[in-house]
């Protein structure tokens, strides 16, 4: 096993001892594939408490919504949602470009799918970015009190793809057309690492991992 492999399996077996005060964040990408398969495969009593939650904007892709009910369908798990759409999200303002949603609505919906919780976990990868270039294992969230873990951290875009084939798992099929970072469908284009996000804009990070 490489060490990639034993990074990401000893870092979620370190995230499920919080069971359910534990959340691993959902956003139906090839991360994601990943991270919900293996976590699956810890021991049923300690992985089932875990809590996988989604957060919805209400302009997710229909692909991403389609992979969203594949994971369902295959591995079996409810995924919990929290709204972020318009009026959801409280804001009242219209989904016109990342100054209307990000920074408001999707940070105010993982606030409220952190509340109470210990450690949340994430699909960070230090070859995403060089905002994220930097990302541990395991971190913690002085911000909000609570441990951050990044199972994938280490991974490449090799190793990801290679362990979606080898398992045969279900992945959202706009990574096959160019999309390699899957946000919203109104600020997202076809691009590598996260060149597709907020694409003509400063823009690199929605604000949920503002410090990674």
């Amino acid at each position: 096993m490489s060490n990639a492999a034993l990074s990401l399996t000893h870092t979620l077996r370190e995230a499920a001892r919080h069971g359910e005060q534990a959340v691993l964040l959902c956003s139906f990408q090839k991360e994601e594939s990943v991270l919900v398969d293996e976590l699956l495969r810890l021991d049923q009593g300690t992985a089932d408490a875990v809590r996988i939650v989604t957060i919805d904007t209400g302009v997710l892709f229909e692909e991403t919504l389609q992979t969203w009910r594949a994971f369902e369908e295959r591995f079996g798990v409810k995924i919990e949602v929290q709204d972020a759409s318009n009026g959801g999200g409280g804001t009242g303002t219209p989904w016109s470009g990342p100054e209307h949603c990000c920074s408001d609505a999707k940070v105010a919906a993982l606030e409220r799918a952190l509340a109470g919780v210990e450690g949340w976990i994430t699909g960070i990868r230090r070859e995403q970015g060089p905002t994220r270039a930097k990302t541990e294992l395991i971190e913690r969230d002085e911000k909000r009190g609570l441990w951050k873990y990044n199972p994938l951290a280490h991974w490449s875009d090799k190793d990801l793809w290679q362990r979606i084939h080898e398992r045969d798992l279900p992945y959202n099929p706009l990574h096959d057309q160019g999309y390699e970072s899957i946000g919203c469908a109104p600020c997202t284009q076809p691009g590598s690492g996260r060149e597709g996000r907020w694409a003509g804009t400063d823009k690199t990070e929605c604000g949920i991992h503002e410090h990674a």
